[in-house]
């Protein structure tokens, strides 16, 4: 087919949020900001949890590797970004660095999609089998758990990458987004997508509306057994260790289903590129934020953790 490249020529390039230098260099100031800022913050609780022993309970366990998850998938898009705000989005990256930064962040957000199921599930336990908490969340239990949560993003991300990549790209290489987006990426294709679109809505369903209805399920009981509880320092107490999972779990998962979750027909590239900013961005910076203010055992501990430095 003529006009088709071959996937070893190819290099893409990103569409700039601004032809205006100074825009774009204001936007690259404030992604470094959230870059740093989420590092930092879900780094502080990685190291706050490892270094305090009151800590070391599988909660703790879960939030600190949903901490690194979130460093992780971060820096993924982050790097990439940043260098093609700077130069205007003329830094390329062949077909190889789009598939295996495409594989990474699918890989990573959909384990931590299941990692936030998996907390649901645990402060189900805590809260409505309290007596049996300590004996059903094992640390064997807990930290296969966590493994499977990988493997099964692992799992997910490697056919759907392959499958995209394995589509004709044209000599349109411009992909109207930040990094390398699933439907961004799809839109450049000059052939039929539409088993690509049908696995990536599958796959999006898999990942994000079956952890949910856990987590849905989960909630349900949780708040009937907070109910019953009479002293209202304990449901406050039982509450508190609730609140912040679910705020994160609707920023999360709020913006992902607008994204992955709506009919391809109705995809904009624009408002695509802007939701994404949020949950790349700025919900890996306000997942610590939320869960150290929302938490006073884990408020306690960054405060003796900072005066140890």
């Amino acid at each position: 087919m003529e006009g088709i490249n071959k996937p070893s020529k190819i290099q893409f390039f990103f569409r700039p949020f601004s032809t205006r230098p100074e825009v774009q260099v204001v936007i690259f100031v404030a992604f470094l900001v959230m870059y740093v800022t989420s590092v930092t913050g879900n780094a502080t609780i990685a190291v706050t949890v490892q270094l305090n022993h009151a800590l070391h309970t599988p909660m703790y366990f879960f939030l600190a590797n949903l901490a690194v998850l979130e460093i992780f998938y971060t820096s993924a898009i982050a790097p990439l970004a940043l260098a093609n705000l700077l130069t205007m989005g003329k830094t390329s990256v062949s077909v190889t660095g789009c598939g295996t930064q495409m594989f990474f962040f699918v890989f990573l957000g959909a384990a931590d999609c299941v990692l936030l199921a998996v907390m649901a599930c645990d402060r189900f336990i805590a809260i409505c089998y309290p007596l049996r908490y300590a004996l059903i969340t094992s640390w064997p239990l807990c930290a296969e758990l966590v493994a499977g949560s990988l493997v099964l993003g692992c799992l997910l991300s490697l056919p759907l990458t392959v499958l995209i990549f394995h589509l004709p790209f044209c000599n349109n290489n411009e992909i109207y987004h930040f990094y390398c987006d699933l439907p961004a990426v799809m839109r450049l294709a000059c052939a039929d997508t539409h088993v690509h679109e049908t696995a990536l809505y599958i796959i999006s369903f898999i990942v994000l509306s079956i952890p949910l209805s856990l987590i849905s399920i989960s909630y349900t009981f949780i708040v009937a057994a907070i109910v019953r509880i009479q002293s209202a320092e304990g449901r406050q107490r039982a509450f508190s260790t609730c609140s912040s999972h679910l705020m994160v779990v609707l920023l999360q998962y709020g913006c992902t289903s607008f994204i992955y979750l709506s009919p391809s027909s109705s995809y904009s590239p624009e408002m695509g590129r802007m939701v994404s900013v949020v949950y790349t961005f700025i919900t890996p910076i306000l997942n610590p934020l939320i869960y150290s203010m929302r938490n006073k055992e884990l408020k306690d501990a960054l405060r003796k953790t900072l005066r140890k430095f």
